[in-house]
């Protein structure tokens, strides 16, 4: 499974991921990506095939069931809860790059999915 992390995500999780050979990208690490509107953002990483990594939950959600009512899901979600992982501490950062590496070595095998990380 592919991913990109939504913009408030650092580039460091993207890199770190990457070492431990996934394939994950930062919005941030991407000039062209950077300010894109959410829907823009699910767009191109649907042509990238990749899920998106977020905190935006609302409007994300919403976004995904207006696809997926179009008949065109996204490639996937997954949502951070900030109670689980809390923005800036480097225990969140340590936890937030373990779970996502868990998640990444068994992915969801529905298209469209939308998980919540633990």
């Amino acid at each position: 499974m592919k991913i990109v992390l939504d913009e408030m995500l650092p580039k460091a999780l993207a890199e770190q991921l990457r070492q431990r050979g996934h394939d994950a990208v930062a919005v941030t690490e991407r000039p062209t990506w950077r300010g894109l509107s959410d829907r823009r953002l699910i767009d191109v990483a649907r042509s990238e095939e990749r899920a998106v990594v977020t905190y935006n939950l609302e409007d994300f959600l919403r976004l995904a069931d207006e696809l997926r009512s179009r008949g065109t899901p996204t490639r996937g979600l997954v949502l951070l809860a900030s109670r689980r992982f809390p923005d800036g501490s480097p225990a969140t950062f340590g936890r937030l790059l373990r779970s996502l590496d868990a998640l990444l070595h068994d992915p969801p095998a529905w298209p469209g999915f939308v998980h919540w990380l633990r």
